[in-house]
């Protein structure tokens, strides 16, 4: 029989409960919490290795009290109306307790409404951007606080990297930490970009409302905040609409935040900010505004910034000017295939009135006015036409309009006949080519390059038979400075543009005292001949189109196949210049420059001279001479090149009676120059 500690086979063993224990619930949280202070202390180790790594190369705090400034200028016209701005400006610092309180109201009702609350970062606009970011799904609303954006404003860059971002975090905890709320947002108005090179609000203030930022109004202070969304997009100098539209959002903000009642908020509605009227530029003004700047720096210096430079540009001539243009293209550009325009205008001792560099400034920044070179055709023949009135060819003398071959190349008439008998001021009223040859080369070509340096022209001019016809190229508001001395009784001038300049203290670095006429070139006697021809141009010549009812002369001029057309003239008040063509040097359609040119040359001088009375032209020198040499340093430190000129050419002797001419059957072109100046 089997014992009793013995079991029967088969039978299951079971188990008598001895009391065993329960599972340690204590130790096992006891280690759970173990392992979570160990993650944490590793969280902590690697947290403080990301904050050393991102706080390795964080830029120097002291950088906080420095501006950096670079070198601007404000570009006024005679009048004090703004023209442009280059560079930035830095307005001077306004403490908060300046400001009228609606300026920080509306800055904190827009960018940051709990500003007053947050240590920094703002947890709960941060979520509410997040949210609305991924509804979106990409990002239309930041999270950042003011205190971040003043950090990144003024200790980093615009880059988006995680990095980046962890610096401005860092940052802004170490300007809550040892700034008070208040010198935070007196830092932030001082240091932000408000547009158009504003940095800091005095500054924006002046540039766009032209008052300091303490008058600010409730209007002008909701557009500056509306600013800060899109400076450059938004800045009211380029886009004063949508700064308006901008501006009533801020409104909004600041009466939903409780900053504004709703009677003040529709007020300023109804009223929105405006430019103010000396800060309103001029379309195409920026043409004159980029020429005007060398000279600027020629007088100065480089070295000084917020320059403010009032120029002699005239408000009223440059619209005039613009309109004149704009018109004409507008009217009839595409049907005469022409693309672009320029003017300058002039006052006869050589201050620059208006300048239109081309069609559109934001198309092409290309100054067709100062920058382009083109052949000038006839409008150059003034030039000859002095020389022989200087050496003893008068108007009433007899040429033969006729075939002529000089050096195997003969010229052409512009309409291709031939007049016979004719005189001297005939032929110049008729743009007649065949004679300008001939007495270029009675008088010697050298004596014309002579006269054209005389008067200013450095571009380079050599002595084949076509210099009479203007095949060399020049440029426009080189050759309307050499038709100022036609106008002002003899004397070269060199164009200007700059009366004053000012550092941004106020102190006077330059001013111009007098005139720019620097030398007597012109005899009173030829002179007064020369402005009788070209009188003729537009009494009864090529130039009838110009006619504006007062005294003037001036003289067109057209290049082969219509690729350049000029018209030049003048009163004893305004000279003016006129091109049109195509930048791609393709022909018009027959474009002379008795056409669009005087066209637009009469529209603008019959409101440049309006409220002026009529005046002969001028017979007799109205100042002393001065000297030749400073004044060719200064013609070729402007236009560069060129040979000194020669003094005045004594008279020829009495030229026999005319043989005459050769006779072609055929014209025989053997151009050395390029194509041919018809007119």
């Amino acid at each position: 029989m089997p014992t009793k500690s013995e079991k029967p086979t088969g039978q299951k063993t079971r188990k008598k409960k001895t009391g065993a224990k329960a599972p340690n619930r204590g130790g096992l949280l006891r280690r759970l919490l173990a392992g979570l202070v160990l993650l944490g202390i590793w969280g902590l180790i690697m947290l403080g290795g990301l904050l050393a790594y991102f706080a390795y190369d964080l830029p120097d705090f002291n950088e906080l009290y420095v501006v950096e400034r670079r070198n601007s200028m404000s570009l006024r016209a005679a009048d004090g109306s703004m023209l442009a701005t280059f560079g930035d400006l830095y307005g001077e610092h306004r403490n908060l307790a300046e400001l009228p309180k609606h300026l920080p109201d509306a800055l904190i009702a827009t960018e940051d409404r709990r500003f007053y609350s947050h240590f920094g970062i703002d947890p709960i606009g941060l979520a509410r951007a997040t949210w609305i970011n991924l509804r979106a799904g990409r990002v239309v609303q930041g999270g950042s606080t003011l205190t971040q954006q003043l950090a990144k404003n003024v200790f980093l860059d615009q880059s988006r990297t995680m990095k980046r971002k962890a610096q401005e975090l860092l940052l802004a905890f170490w300007l809550e930490r040892n700034f008070t709320k208040n010198q935070i947002l007196e830092m932030y108005l001082n240091r932000v970009y408000f547009g158009a090179g504003a940095h800091g609000v005095e500054a924006a203030a002046q540039r766009y409302f032209d008052k300091p930022a303490t008058q600010l109004s409730i209007a002008e202070s909701a557009m500056l905040v509306g600013l800060l969304k899109a400076p450059s997009r938004l800045a009211p100098t380029g886009n004063i609409k949508s700064a308006q539209s901008r501006a009533a959002q801020v409104l909004d903000n600041m009466v939903a935040a409780g900053k504004l009642d709703a009677a003040a908020a529709k007020a300023a509605l109804a009223k929105p900010a405006q430019l103010a009227r000396s800060r309103l530029p001029m379309p195409n003004a920026r043409y004159f505004a980029d020429w005007v700047v060398e000279e600027v720096y020629q007088l100065v210096g480089r070295n000084y910034a917020d320059l403010v430079v009032w120029t002699s540009l005239d408000a009223r001539m440059q619209q005039a000017a613009e309109r004149a243009a704009e018109a004409a293209l507008a009217r009839d550009g595409e049907k005469l295939d022409v693309e672009q325009a320029a003017l300058v205008a002039l006052s006869p001792d050589g201050a620059v009135r208006a300048m239109v560099g081309g069609r559109d400034y934001l198309d092409s920044s290309f100054n067709r006015a100062t920058q382009a070179r083109r052949q000038p055709g006839s409008a150059f023949k003034p030039i000859l036409f002095l020389t022989a009135l200087e050496n003893g060819i008068h108007p009433e003398d007899g040429f033969v309009d006729g075939p002529i071959t000089v050096d195997k190349w003969t010229p052409r008439n512009y309409d291709g006949k031939y007049a016979g008998n004719t005189s001297f001021a005939e032929a110049a009223a008729r743009s007649t080519n065949t004679v300008a040859v001939q007495i270029s080369e009675r008088v010697g070509r050298q004596r014309v390059i002579d006269t054209a340096r005389r008067l200013g022209i450095v571009s380079e001019l050599k002595p084949h038979p076509s210099l009479a016809l203007g095949a060399f190229e020049t440029g426009l508001l080189e050759l309307t400075n050499a038709y100022a001395a036609f106008a002002n009784g003899g004397y070269t001038v060199l164009a200007y543009g700059v009366l004053e300049v000012r550092d941004g203290q106020g102190n006077i670095l330059f001013r111009r005292d007098g005139q720019s006429v620097m030398a007597h070139m012109i005899d009173p006697e030829p002179l007064a001949e020369l402005n009788q021809l070209l009188q003729g141009v537009i009494d009864h010549g090529t130039g009838r189109a110009a006619r504006i009812g007062r005294p003037a002369a001036g003289k067109t001029g057209t290049t082969s196949d219509y690729r350049d057309a000029w018209f030049i003239g003048y009163t004893p008040d305004i000279i003016a210049g006129v091109w049109v063509g195509n930048d791609n040097n393709a022909p018009m359609n027959k474009v002379s420059g008795g056409g669009m040119p005087a066209q637009i040359w009469r529209a603008f001088m019959q409101e440049a001279v309006k409220g002026s009375q009529p005046r002969p032209l001028p017979e007799r020198p109205a100042a002393p001479a001065l000297n030749l040499p400073s004044l060719w340093d200064r013609i070729v430190s402007q236009f560069g090149g060129g040979n000194a000129p020669q003094p005045a050419n004594q008279p020829l002797p009495t030229p026999p009676t005319q043989t005459p001419l050769p006779q072609a059957s055929e014209p025989q072109l053997n151009w050395q120059v390029g194509p041919q100046p018809v007119r």
